[in-house]
């Protein structure tokens, strides 16, 4: 089984949304652990958050799963109608296709880690943002209020 060292993978960090969505973002980095053992049928990424910065917008995927296990520190979980606080050792799960908007923040005053895992179905899943006017799908983002236009 083929050892993989964290301390040795490019750190990424950044956002890919809409401006300004990806502004909460800053203070968020991750590690492609899944890419770098050669996954492809689904992602794993070490995900490292700063005092005060988010996971992602709110979002749910209609074709991908998803489950993040909290490591160091902690995060409160925002959902569609709850906030519940992680911390290591903690799992949550967001099987495809549930409407329930979510993400991890960072409240507290110093950094968390967890695993984020997730299916990788880019060419079909449609990803929906409920806070923003934003939409992802397999030909890129989009806002919202575009394609209302």
């Amino acid at each position: 089984m083929p050892k993989i060292d964290a301390t040795t993978l490019p750190v990424r960090t950044g956002s890919n949304y809409l401006p300004p969505h990806g502004a909460v973002m800053a203070g968020r980095a991750w590690q492609a652990l899944g890419a770098a053992g050669g996954l492809s049928q689904f992602g794993a990424n070490l995900v490292t958050l700063a005092p005060g910065a988010w996971s992602s917008q709110r979002h749910w995927h209609s074709h991908e799963d998803e489950m993040v296990v909290m490591l160091a520190g902690e995060a409160v979980l925002v959902e569609d109608d709850s906030e519940t606080t992680l911390c290591p050792g903690d799992v949550a799960c967001f099987p495809a296709g549930a409407p329930n908007g979510h993400h991890l923040q960072n409240r507290s005053t110093q950094p968390c880690v967890f695993l984020a895992i997730g299916t990788d179905h880019e060419a079909i899943d449609q990803c929906h943002y409920p806070d923003i006017d934003m939409h992802l799908d397999p030909t890129g983002f989009r806002r919202k209020s575009d394609a209302a236009r």
